[in-house]
């Protein structure tokens, strides 16, 4: 006799995690950390594996407890652009209570989640959406959309400090960074200022870099994902992104997962 769970493999449509991601609740990433947690059930019945599907329209599937509407993989696609500030957390919910984006637009939106992360104490550009796909996309390090961050470092690091952050460093924890670009904007007496461009997004990767350098970073700010820039955004200010501007950064992923790699020019 089969069991309800085993039913469903009769009429199964897409993986969960998928189904998650498109409903606007996480990427499919962290859609995945969802389920092997124990949070995602289907009819009735915890999934902690991956690769189990289900079909919105038929099957019955709560996230932390809430059932996922079927319409929710049906609706309107949101790009917002926000220019977070510093103090504000990018994650969905905080056991802290310290501030979060979310609280910086209208909760009319809806749901929405980060494209990637800027950390606590940095600031500048962030993406929040609900097209789970366009998230994997755009924060996937292989498909090598450029973020560009202006930051101020203490004190003067050498050129061959520079040159060695340039070409890939460990930063700690098994990790070591892609070659980035690294321009050198300016110095004062006690401070240096630069500019960055990085293709990946490791956990507060720039500070990471410069302190293996021995120069911790006293201000960062994200200035352009991609070709969108934030040009006349004050802190804590956000628009809707173009359609040009939304294909624009999906074609950039496109054209880049299918060229070869080449090597990093620096600015």
């Amino acid at each position: 006799m089969f069991s309800a769970y085993c039913l469903l493999v009769f009429y199964v449509r897409e993986r969960l995690q998928k189904l998650i991601s498109e409903a606007g609740i996480d990427s499919r990433r962290h859609a995945e950390d969802l389920i092997k947690a124990g949070q995602v059930s289907v009819n009735g019945q915890t999934v902690t594996t991956l690769g189990v599907k289900a079909d919105p329209d038929l099957d019955h599937i709560k996230v932390r407890g809430r059932l996922i509407n079927p319409t929710l993989s049906q609706r309107k696609k949101i790009y917002i652009l926000l220019n977070k500030p510093k103090g504000f957390l990018t994650s969905l919910a905080d056991q802290e209570g310290r501030p979060l984006v979310a609280q910086l637009i209208p909760a009319t939106l809806g749901r929405l989640h980060p494209v990637g992360r800027l950390d606590f104490n940095s600031e500048g550009l962030l993406i929040l959406t609900n097209d789970g796909d366009f998230t994997n996309r755009i924060a996937s390090a292989k498909n090598r959309v450029p973020k560009v961050y202006k930051i101020k470092v203490k004190g003067k690091p050498s050129e061959s400090q520079i040159e060695h952050l340039r070409r890939g460093v460990s930063i700690g924890q098994g990790e070591r960074t892609a070659p980035a670009e690294i321009e050198r904007l300016r110095e004062s007496e006690s401070n240096s200022w630069f500019e960055i461009v990085l293709h990946e997004g490791r956990n507060q990767q720039i500070r990471r870099m410069f302190d293996a350098i021995g120069h911790s970073v006293l201000k960062l700010q994200r200035t352009r994902i991609g070709s969108v820039t934030g040009r006349s955004l004050q802190a804590g200010e956000w628009r809707r992104l173009t359609e040009k501007e939304v294909g624009a950064l999906k074609r950039s992923v496109s054209v880049s997962s299918t060229r070869p790699k080449q090597r990093t020019r620096h600015l």
